[in-house]
């Protein structure tokens, strides 16, 4: 499934194109320590992959230097058919909610400058930039969302 998701141009645009290499660095996070994998579902369909993961504890992580218990977040929508339709600020405001629940102080995520799709529905699921940055993964803005915003744009 996800060979076949990371195979569709809106993924190669920002994975790449070495599907294998995408594949193998998403199953070195997955049995890592600091990265939680999910599929996650919609009315029982597999929409895209998401990962938590913790960059305090990765060694030399470059977002170590935001607050203790921050969380990052990755996330891939499989299907192109399903851009567009809010899925993703959804997904991404959901996953927030319940991270900070548990108790993270911050979450974070790190689309590239070019890609406009992500950056408003990371917007608009509360998060905002704090910064733009060249990563070991490339040219980024990285976007953070706190507990207080996030109840703040969504009437909490």
């Amino acid at each position: 499934m996800l060979e076949g998701w990371l195979r569709q141009p809106h993924a190669t645009e920002w994975w790449g194109d070495d599907i294998l290499a995408s594949l193998e660095e998403i199953i070195e996070a997955a049995e890592s320590v600091e990265t939680e994998p999910l599929i996650v579902e919609l009315e029982g369909k597999a929409l895209a992959y998401l990962q938590v993961y913790d960059p305090h504890l990765e060694d030399d992580h470059p977002y170590q230097d935001q607050p203790f218990g921050t969380l990052g977040l990755d996330v891939t929508i499989g299907d192109a058919a399903m851009l567009g339709k809010g899925h993703g600020s959804a997904m991404v405001r959901q996953i927030a909610e319940q991270l900070f629940a548990e108790g993270a102080p911050r979450v974070i995520i790190d689309p590239h400058p070019d890609n406009a799709r992500a950056i408003r529905a990371y917007a608009k699921a509360g998060f905002r930039e704090i910064d733009r940055r060249h990563s070991p993964y490339g040219d980024v803005v990285l976007m953070a969302c706190d507990p207080d915003e996030d109840n703040a744009q969504n009437g909490g």
